[in-house]
């Protein structure tokens, strides 16, 4: 009775030279993997964990300074540094904030507060919006000069803002006459932002399959159909992404709102009101650490909840695989 002898591998198959790669493609493959290795103990050594940690909280105490300062009465204040105030907790207060807040005062800030509020909304989605028109012309629209003209838009960038303040004033006040009104800072604010949020949504929409834009045209959309009810569901990220970048830059804006606005209490926002009590002419001094963190618990609250969009719109179009 015959036994069954396993078939004869193929030569083709036995050859070691054609299941193996080259000598010269696995150095490579090794060298990468080790770097990838030697990243990933890098980012997991306790010592890097260690110096995030202390820079973090070295980077937070003046804030938590701020905040206890914040509840200590004037005179505590004057007399001694916040950390001492940890061994009498009774002595804190909110009689700072009840001032600050109180409406009808002449330290209150709640006006401002609510002016900054008023500035800010119209200054984020102004440039949103017109940046992801230009940005889809830019992307998806051929025309004589795009590219040139994209460059232009890209190198406005590098131009600072202040060259600009007193011709856009001039313009304001003896040309449109908006001057010291909401318009001259939503115009301004608008202008400034519009090179770095085109560029930005830009870079995310050239990252979207073409394809997706041809099957729409095929089915008879046309660009405004293509960029509402298509591009714009997609470009969450980005826009989250600047959004978060234009509010906090509009609210902790100074410069921009001293120069357009001025500093009366009904256009003026929260951070001219805190200058003035940071300056030596302040009669409500005390305040100054209660209205710096009412100032800037807003955009903080803002920029926690939305960080990962933050970081996700940054970092599209600039990788790629």
């Amino acid at each position: 009775m015959s036994t069954l002898q396993p078939a004869a591998m193929p030569e083709s198959v036995n050859d070691k030279s054609v299941v193996e790669p080259p000598d010269s493609v696995q150095p490579r493959r090794r060298g990468r993997k080790s770097a990838a290795g030697d990243a990933a103990r890098a980012i997991s050594s306790p010592w890097a964990s260690l110096a995030a940690i202390v820079i973090a909280v070295l980077w937070t105490i003046p804030t938590i300074g701020l905040l206890v300062t914040s509840f200590r009465e004037p005179r505590d204040i004057n007399r001694s540094g916040w950390w001492t105030s940890f061994s009498d907790p009774s002595a804190y207060t909110l009689e700072n904030y009840r001032e600050a807040l109180a409406p009808g005062t002449s330290t209150s800030l709640s006006q401002y507060f609510i002016n900054t509020v008023v500035i800010t909304i119209p200054a984020v989605l102004l440039p949103l919006f017109l940046a992801s028109l230009a940005a889809y012309a830019f992307a998806w629209m051929p025309f004589p000069g795009r590219d040139a003209l994209f460059v232009a838009v890209f190198a406005l960038q590098i131009v600072p803002l202040q060259v600009a303040l007193i011709p856009l004033l001039d313009i304001y006040v003896s040309k449109l006459g908006i001057g010291a009104s909401y318009w001259s800072v939503w115009l301004s604010h608008t202008i400034f932002a519009l090179p770095l949020a085109t560029f930005l949504i830009h870079n995310f929409m050239r990252e979207l399959p073409a394809e997706l834009m041809e099957a729409a045209r095929v089915d008879g959309a046309g660009h405004v159909t293509i960029f509402f009810r298509i591009l714009l569901p997609l470009l969450t990220p980005a826009l989250a992404a600047f959004g978060i970048f234009q509010f906090l830059w509009v609210w902790n804006d100074l410069l921009v709102s001293l120069v357009f606005l001025g500093g009366t209490p009904d256009v003026a926002p929260i951070t001219v009101r805190v200058a003035e009590l940071a300056g030596s002419r302040g009669s409500a001094w005390y305040l100054l650490s209660a209205g710096a963190f009412i100032s800037m618990v807003v955009p903080v609250a803002v920029f926690l909840a939305l960080q990962r969009y933050f970081v996700r719109g940054l970092l599209a179009g600039g990788l790629k695989g």
